[in-house]
């Protein structure tokens, strides 16, 4: 029996971002939903077609998403929370609950579900909400549509289901439980539903399912290996069910392997990418039949597999366990890659020939089943793969001896401030004289039509480089003076010239490279498009200072350089994987201490350098945390160190769980730290009040991923919870992300409310 390819997702944006327009059009009323529907089952189709038309045995379904499939997992079981019963469209209750509804002439105003981070990838989970005495139910008719739209293809489809575990651990409770009660603790209820389900799908002639279960990576208290003894047991045990994948990745699974080898399901997947050790371990644990699926072409990044590398390990799981218990597949779904590379036209034929995306990397998994069989694999790809390998190992591209040189210079004296906290806090004070309770944002403003219509022409050659510096600056003033107007006391320049946070910076840096459609899904409708970091990095020229010192010289009050941080840089790239991540960062880390240098000599006093992604880098398992933490907190601490005690460093975080390394975030000493807090109703202050916290915060108080506009009350209700927790006179009062997304109409009513809601709590405590 030859051995099977397979993948364990595909890309759900559309090569164009055709699902992106088609929501926001739907969501701005310009099409109904009949129209959003037709683009998603369109783009389904096209992908379904492309996988079977590769030579891939079983091919996945409902890894599709309309937003996200946490979210999606949630109606499946009936985890609706009561407040959004009430809207009875299902589809209009699904976007609420991912994005929040205000409708006061009907009388609805409904906040969206808490989003965050989960593993170590740069995508948004929608965190599903529970309560104490949840009840499930299942609501299969998503999941019933997508497989008849498969099967009438002529597609034999394996549907795609988080696990029951990874579900509840990655959910959270909305009310207040009982001391050490946590949302495992409903998994007996939970059980019947999944169960009901594969029941469902296997009388509509699934044969396979697939439960992912990326928890499996993490480190496991009792609890934990407790809930997957049961559920996974309980789940192999059913009567009427297809045979089921259990999917692990994204990091090792370690010890928890026999968790699964134990459970009576079918098959087993590993991430053989990040964790190769792993194999040996499994081929000698797997019980007789169980088939395990090989991960082993990248999910998660862009560079061609090492075939040949790939291939003696597909040889050694066959020649082990035989090539009717194998399949080939991808790490993990390709959902965080882009969808074709053959769409791009101008990248360097070099660099391409070392690359691969999603449509590539179906190719890749079915070249490695169908040589699993050779000792020595044979062909025109093997060796095209082989020599694009050699190549890029000794391209002179890639290497720059002055930035080595450099890097290995650096010292301990260079990551550290002259002087403490509380020393730079008072001469900061000083010189700012800025009213308790400051206000600001978190850097950007409306990327608006008028804004990327003129970047577009000015690309294009339509518009040429003085008008399009005279069109920013215009957008700079108009912004200043409407932040001057709302009364906020510390500014941003708005960041106009910059497409996104990451890849503005990349197209400044030697060392990277740029797609035309390289995107892949943030959250929702948002997408990215990350740059290829393939070489080592330097910085030839200013990157902010013309923007940033142009806003300061607009207003006699603060106005903050905006910078994307060393560690964010690496995380939201895709990074060369040819050397340690840790010295790619070094690399970054020093490019922008030049910059930090440059705006504090043009006269800007704050700087901002901006690490949302310092939380999502971390490994997944606790061993490996040290070593990470390390070098990403120094490399943060390398691009701030060089400043004055007087200059003021903020920092920004956003929708991760980063609780559990508080202090490391304490050791990166930045004077202002703010943080993504609405959602989670200033849940994460908790951690600052356990841990003190010694330095000042901005917990965010506006949910800008929401087109809701937050009242003066709701927002001083989140001030107040945030001042029982830290000493107001370290508080700062900010939205909780930046605002490119959003709308002026919006933003400036949100922030008007804001600074309102910031006043109303000053007089409350300043006469204290």
């Amino acid at each position: 029996m030859p051995t099977l390819a397979t993948v364990l997702g595909h890309p759900r944006i559309g090569i164009a971002r055709e699902l992106k327009k088609s929501l926001e059009a739907y969501w701005g009323g310009a099409t109904p939903a009949e129209s959003l529907l037709a683009t998603a089952q369109e783009i389904r189709t096209r992908h379904w077609s492309m996988m079977k038309e590769a030579g891939l045995d079983q091919i996945p379904c409902n890894d599709f998403s309309l937003y996200d499939h946490m979210l999606d997992m949630a109606v499946t079981v009936g985890a609706i929370p009561p407040r959004f019963r009430k809207i009875t469209d299902p589809l209009n209750r699904y976007f609420a609950m991912a994005r929040g509804v205000q409708d006061r002439g009907a009388g609805i105003d409904l906040s969206p579900l808490e989003m965050t981070k989960w593993f170590d990838t740069n995508y948004h989970y929608i965190v599903p909400e529970l309560s104490a005495d949840q009840a499930f139910v299942l609501d299969p008719a998503r999941i019933a549509a997508e497989l008849a739209e498969a099967q009438a293809l002529g597609i034999t489809p394996r549907p795609v289901l988080p696990g029951p575990v990874t579900f509840l651990k990655l959910s959270k409770f909305a009310d207040d439980v009982p001391s050490g009660k946590d949302t495992l603790s409903l998994l007996p209820r939970l059980l019947p539903v999944y169960e009901e389900l594969l029941a469902l799908l296997s009388g509509h002639g699934v044969t396979c399912v697939q439960i992912d279960e990326p928890c499996l990576c993490f480190d496991l208290d009792p609890a934990g290996e407790e809930a997957y003894r049961v559920a996974l047991s309980q789940l192999g045990r059913a009567a009427r069910r297809p045979s089921l994948l259990v999917a692990a990745y994204f990091g090792t699974i370690g010890d928890n392997l026999r968790l699964v080898t134990g459970s009576g399901c079918e098959g087993l997947h590993l991430d053989l990418v990040r964790a190769p050790a792993d194999l040996d371990a499994a081929l000698t644990a797997l019980p007789a039949g169980m088939k395990l699926s090989l991960g082993v072409v990248d999910g998660r990044n862009v560079w061609r597999a090492d075939l040949a590398e790939a291939h003696r390990m597909v040889r050694r799981a066959v020649t082990a366990l035989g090539s009717e218990r194998i399949m080939v597949a991808t790490s993990c779904s390709l959902l965080h890659v882009p969808v074709d590379l053959e769409a791009e036209k101008r990248l360097d034929p070099e660099l391409k020939s070392w690359m691969a995306f999603a449509a590539q990397k179906v190719a890749e998994v079915r070249l490695l089943a169908d040589a699993a069989e050779q000792d020595e694999p044979q062909g025109a790809e093997f060796e095209q793969a082989g020599a694009a390998l050699a190549r890029r190992r000794t391209a002179a591209t890639v290497t720059n001896p002055a930035v080595r040189r450099r890097a290995e210079q650096v010292t301990d004296a260079m990551t550290r401030r002259v002087a403490s906290f509380g020393e730079r806090s008072a001469r900061q004070k000083l010189r700012f004289g800025l009213p308790l309770l400051p206000t600001t944002t978190i850097g950007s403003f409306p990327q608006s039509r008028e804004v990327r219509e003129a970047r577009s022409k000015w690309r294009s050659g339509a518009l040429d480089g003085e008008g399009y510096q005279d069109f920013l600056c215009a957008e700079i003033r108009r912004c200043i003076e409407m932040q001057e107007k709302l009364g906020l006391d510390v500014l941003v320049h708005g960041e106009f010239e910059r497409t996104d946070m990451v890849e503005y910076f990349g197209e400044q840096l030697e060392g990277f490279a740029f797609t035309q459609n390289g995107w892949v899904q943030s959250y929702g409708s948002r997408c990215v498009k990350p740059p290829v970091l393939y070489g080592d990095v330097s910085r030839p020229r200013q990157m902010t200072v013309q923007w940033s010192g142009y806003a300061q010289s607009l207003s006699k009050r603060p106005v903050k350089g905006m910078l994307t941080g060393p560690v964010t840089i690496l995380q939201w790239s895709f990074v060369r994987n040819d050397q340690p991540r840790s010295e790619t960062c070094r690399q970054i880390a020093l490019a922008l201490r030049d910059e930090v240098a440059d705006l504090e000599q043009a006269g800007v006093a704050m700087i901002q350098v901006d690490e949302p992604a310092i939380r999502e880098g971390l490994p997944l398992r606790r061993r490996d945390w040290g070593g990470y933490l390390d070098w990403a907190v120094g490399a943060f601490r390398l691009a701030t160190a060089g400043v004055s005690d007087e200059t003021q460093i903020h920092t920004h975080m956003c929708y991760s769980e980063f609780g559990d390394i508080l202090p490391s975030i304490v050791a990166m000493d930045a004077d202002v730290l703010s943080i993504e807090s609405s959602r989670s109703r200033m849940e994460p202050l908790e951690h600052f009040r356990q841990h003190g916290y010694p330095n000042d915060v901005g917990p965010g108080i506006y949910d800008i991923h929401s087109p809701r506009i937050p009242t003066v009350e709701e927002m001083a209700a989140l001030l107040e919870l945030a001042a029982r927790v830290l000493p107001v006179e370290r508080l700062w009062v900010n939205p909780d992300c930046g605002l490119k997304t959003r709308g002026w109409p919006e933003i400036e009513a949100s922030l008007a409310n804001m600074v309102q809601a910031a006043a109303k709590l000053r007089s409350t405590y300043s006469g204290r």
